[in-house]
């Protein structure tokens, strides 16, 4: 456990915005949770309920004009990035009003104004796309950074060692994050991977580090240092945050396991404890080391549910998506 130091008043409010914007994602996952479960809403979701410290620790030390991409599991990304709560509901909910106007749904919420390059429905799609941002930063001389954040399941697709080699060896800024949450769908990774995941970085002389990825400070720290380094001009640096999955894969899980566990419910109960829990533990530590009190707390539980419980009421409330944007935005001069 990363060692918090007796606070001020600034550090003080930066620990308590991390608090709020990871309850912020869990309070906004088990609302989608909800909606899911109870056929309210189109499509599929996949919830990051469990992984908030390593979503919110990675992208508190980014700038709206530094790059993140993101995956199917994206409703994290896209908060602790910046991200609207509202138009991302209006999104999940079809609306005229999301984010991408109701046409690209759970796995694709994007915000380019916030550097939030896009959630990405197939598996690993979002690697090559960071490396690219990576290359226009460099190309551009700025001094920006690209993040790729990746599952265990997207680490085996080839596409990752091949952007790896190019980014070390044009040295792109560009910070890889795996969030290693043991889980690739329905399997347990260690059944279909070998070796460890940050050898894969060594193995093209990237710097590559694993930390507790529900530790958000820790997280932070890592974070920090490497993107440090990309603005430096040194390069990538690799990150693997070890963090678990509470949820199914998605919300329809039971549907297409057939009755088949891939997990204990034991195992699921272990990760929800105040030792594991990233919200429990960091809360805890909050009170413990004087940065916040209950009362902190229950206020920005308040002001995060109220907040959760107005975008709800904007999504439901807003138009739905006009379909006649696919002419638009997905083809080009083909209308009938």
């Amino acid at each position: 456990m990363t060692e918090i130091p007796n606070v001020d008043e600034q550090r003080r409010a930066e620990w308590l915005a991390l608090y709020e914007r990871m309850l912020l994602i869990r309070r906004s996952e088990e609302r989608v949770g909800k909606a899911a479960q109870a056929g309210e809403m189109p499509g599929g979701v996949h919830l990051y309920i469990g992984q908030e410290a390593s979503g919110v620790g990675a992208c508190s030390v980014l700038e709206d004009t530094d790059f993140i991409t993101s995956t199917h599991r994206g409703h994290g990304h896209f908060l602790a990035k910046g991200g609207d709560v509202k138009a991302m509901f209006a999104e999940l909910w079809g609306k005229r009003t999301g984010i991408c106007k109701g046409m690209g749904g759970s796995m694709h919420v994007a915000d380019v104004s916030k550097g939030i390059l896009g959630a990405n429905g197939i598996v690993g799609g979002g690697i090559a796309i960071a490396n690219g941002a990576g290359m226009g930063i460099k190309v551009g001389k700025e001094k920006a950074v690209s993040v790729c954040l990746f599952g265990d399941g997207a680490a085996n697709q080839g596409v990752l060692m091949e952007c790896l080699n190019m980014s070390m060896v044009w040295k792109f800024p560009v910070i890889w994050v795996l969030e290693n949450n043991g889980l690739s769908e329905f399997t347990i990774t260690d059944k279909v991977t070998a070796g460890e995941q940050t050898d894969r970085a060594r193995a093209v002389g990237m710097p590559a580090v694993t930390v507790d990825g529900n530790d958000v400070i820790a997280v932070q720290e890592a974070m920090k240092e490497a993107v440090d380094r990309a603005r430096a001009g040194e390069g990538p640096s690799f990150i693997e945050c070890k963090t678990y999955r509470i949820r199914g894969h998605l919300e329809a899980e039971d549907a297409f396991l057939g009755g088949y566990s891939y997990r204990t419910q034991e195992e699921i109960d272990a990760w929800k404890t105040p030792d594991k829990d990233p919200i429990l533990r960091f809360a805890s530590r909050l009170l413990a080391e004087g940065g916040a009190s209950q009362a902190d707390l229950d206020e920005i539980e308040d002001r995060v549910s109220k907040q959760v419980e107005e975008a709800v009421e904007f999504a439901l409330a807003s138009e739905d998506a006009d379909p006649e944007l696919i002419f638009d935005i997905t083809f080009a001069d083909q209308r009938p």
